[in-house]
């Protein structure tokens, strides 16, 4: 798989890790898929996968309810998702996805973190040709050959399958606008989806030295630590 798989996983692993942060990522997304669409998972496609991250992270199941319970309150804030783009010291290409009730207030914020730390804000789509756009699956392994799996997926959008061997997990990568129709597939099938996100995968990424590793990350951090701040993707190998 290369160095691209390894930046993957490690990702993965890191964002996972840090419950909190998950716990509020995942609160607010349910907020955003209850107000766009119902209350009932049944009739909710988003909602149901949702669900299963929160299973997936031990998210505290009146946790859930409270968000479910706050996305119908009609005193709940109408949150948004924003995009912030930049680059960061020597030169790395830093975006950051936010779920905000006051973009005004976040925008601020994250230009604020790029000023300080060397950094400079951009303009949305600049870093489009540095990024793609995929959706991740994590389902549970049922014995299927993962070869064939992967071609019976390309019709749904799936471009990599693999084993995650520390999990026991498949994962499916596959286009951004797929991730309907691949979570579709899974439940038509009997497949039962553990996890599903998306990823902002680098197609070019940047050697550093450790001093100039050590000045990204602490921009990187200080973003992350933004309540309104839910991803931080970059393109430092």
């Amino acid at each position: 798989m290369g160095r691209a798989f390894e930046y993957r996983k490690a990702r993965m692993f890191k964002r996972w890790d840090k419950m909190a942060k998950t716990f509020t990522r995942i609160g607010k997304e349910i907020v955003l898929a209850v107000k766009n669409g119902t209350a009932d998972p049944a009739t909710n496609s988003k909602l149901r996968v949702l669900l299963q991250n929160a299973k997936a992270v031990n998210m505290p199941k009146e946790t859930v309810e409270r968000a479910i319970k706050r996305a119908t309150s009609k005193d709940q804030e109408d949150y948004k998702e924003m995009v912030y783009e930049g680059y960061g010291p020597h030169g790395i290409a830093i975006l950051v996805e936010s779920t905000t009730d006051n973009p005004t207030r976040t925008v601020a914020n994250v230009r604020s973190y790029f000023n300080k730390l060397g950094g400079s804000l951009g303009t949305m789509g600049m870093l489009d040709f540095i990024f793609d756009r995929k959706c991740i699956f994590k389902i549970k392994n049922t014995g299927k050959d993962i070869e064939e799996l992967e071609f019976e997926l390309i019709d749904a959008g799936g471009e990599e399958v693999f084993l995650d061997e520390e999990t026991g997990l498949i994962n499916i990568y596959g286009e951004f606008p797929a991730f309907g129709a691949l979570q579709h597939y899974f439940e038509e099938n009997g497949y039962e989806i553990v996890e599903a996100d998306f990823e902002r995968i680098p197609n070019d990424t940047k050697t550093l030295s450790d001093e100039q590793i050590a000045e990204v990350e602490k921009l990187i951090e200080k973003i992350e630590e933004d309540d309104d701040v839910v991803r931080v993707f970059h393109n430092m190998a």
